[in-house]
């Protein structure tokens, strides 16, 4: 019995031993401490551009669609699309003869119309006569006074006659004006000089005019020399977008190249894509390409380096800020704040909802400063923000070491008072490798 009790002390005894081990390498009482590899380096005054990023398509500032404003069947068709034209060429001529024929009707109205009303001012003239005679002998007591109102009655007649025919004329008139406009809309003229950037009909086919519904679209003429492209940007960011804004455009077709342009309008309205919750809301943003950035690719044989639907990635540039105190942007993180967690924690009679907003509000940013070999969180201030450095507006004052890297230690493995080691970056870059 004594054997075995001796035995279960040695047992607890080593387990004791081990556990003790364990906390104490943890806790850096004995032997050397849990160490982490960084690199660091001191806040810099530097120029931070700040940029929005989107995507959209190449399209001209201007294109006009045209369409007939008459129906009928193309029966000429003078060009095709690539062409460039100028203000008043012939583009198209829709087959007249139906309004021909209506405009033969309407003169042949116009000229009736007016018979009818030199047929009724001579009745005019000859009730007026008859009238003026009647009245004379009435007065003389010569007719009844029937025959007088007879007389009277038939002058009164006469006169809106004329006045019926002359409106009948009018109308006759306006009919005919009506069907030279119409004949003459079968021949179609260029609105304005451009390029056909699109082609919609052939020779022999039918098209619809305005005048009924949406009409055929015959064509569009654009002007190719004044290029802008369409981008959607994002609900969240649309609001520091502002007009002549710069912007820096790369086209997919050119990916060697970076040109510039500057925003020229801004919708009001947003769009939606998708369904549900997955919807998202964008504005267009219309950016014009400067000439000065791609008037080298201009040739001869290319006078127009860029087309309709063509790719492009714009950053449009927000806001610019020189002599700025600045960081490496991985350098910032977020950490709770933990005396104000362990605080709501202990105050059982707030809600669980009014906890989480709490919680929300008591995350700060973050970065780690290396004070020796231990590292120091500091609560920091930020600003604007290019794709490689944050602005720091408090927190900082530039004589501090920064840890910049890894990201994973920055991230998630970093406290007050952990043990580092300072490893030049390009060295730490390789041992993660």
């Amino acid at each position: 019995m004594k054997r075995k009790s001796i035995l279960r002390y040695l047992i607890a005894a080593v387990v004791l031993l081990l556990i003790i081990a364990v906390i104490g390498k943890k806790k850096g009482w004995f032997g050397k401490p849990d160490t982490i590899e960084v690199s660091v380096e001191k806040p810099v005054f530097r120029t931070i551009t700040e940029s929005i990023s989107a995507n959209g398509k190449i399209q001209p500032e201007v294109e006009v669609k045209i369409s007939p404003e008459v129906s009928g069947e193309i029966i000429e068709l003078t060009v095709k699309e690539g062409d460039r034209v100028k203000q008043g060429q012939l583009l198209c001529r829709i087959k007249p003869d139906t309004y021909v024929s209506i405009k033969e009707r309407t003169v042949a109205a116009v000229n009736s119309a007016k018979a009818r009303l030199t047929q009724a001012e001579a009745s005019l003239v000859q009730a007026e006569l008859t009238f003026n005679r009647n009245k004379q002998l009435f007065e003389q007591k010569a007719i009844s006074e029937s025959d007088f109102e007879t007389a009277k009655t038939n002058y009164q007649v006469a006169q809106a006659d004329v006045k019926a025919a002359l409106f009948n004329v009018e109308s006759a008139e306006a009919s005919l004006k009506e069907a030279n406009e119409n004949l003459k809309k079968t021949t179609i003229y260029a609105p304005m000089s451009g390029t056909i950037s699109k082609l919609s009909v052939e020779l022999g086919e039918r098209v619809v005019g305005t005048a009924q519904m949406a009409g055929t679209e015959i064509l569009r003429i654009a002007d190719l020399a004044r290029m802008e492209t369409r981008v959607n940007v994002n609900e969240n960011d649309i609001v520091r977008v502002k007009l002549n804004d710069t912007s820096l455009i790369y086209v997919d077709a050119y990916p060697d190249e970076i040109f510039k342009g500057t925003v020229t309008q801004i919708a009001n309205s947003a769009s939606t894509t998708g369904i549900s919750t997955d919807q998202v809301t964008t504005f267009e943003v219309r950016i014009f390409f400067l000439e000065n950035s791609y008037k080298h690719l201009i040739s001869a044989s290319k006078p127009n380096p860029f087309r309709p639907g063509m790719s492009t990635n714009v950053e449009i540039q927000t806001n610019t800020k020189n002599n700025i105190l600045t960081i490496p942007i991985q350098s910032v993180t977020t950490r709770a704040d933990s005396a104000n967690v362990k605080e709501k924690a202990v105050d059982d009679s707030k809600t669980s909802n009014e906890m989480i907003n709490q919680a929300k509000q008591k995350i700060n940013q973050v970065v780690f400063v290396a004070a020796g070999d231990t590292a120091r969180m500091v609560v920091v201030e930020t600003g604007i923000q290019d794709n490689r450095y944050i602005e720091i507006t408090g927190g900082l004052n530039g004589d501090e070491d920064v840890i910049v890297a890894p990201f994973s230690a920055i991230s998630r493995r970093l406290d007050q008072g952990k043990h580092i080691t300072r490893v030049e970056r390009d060295k730490l870059l390789k041992t993660k490798k």
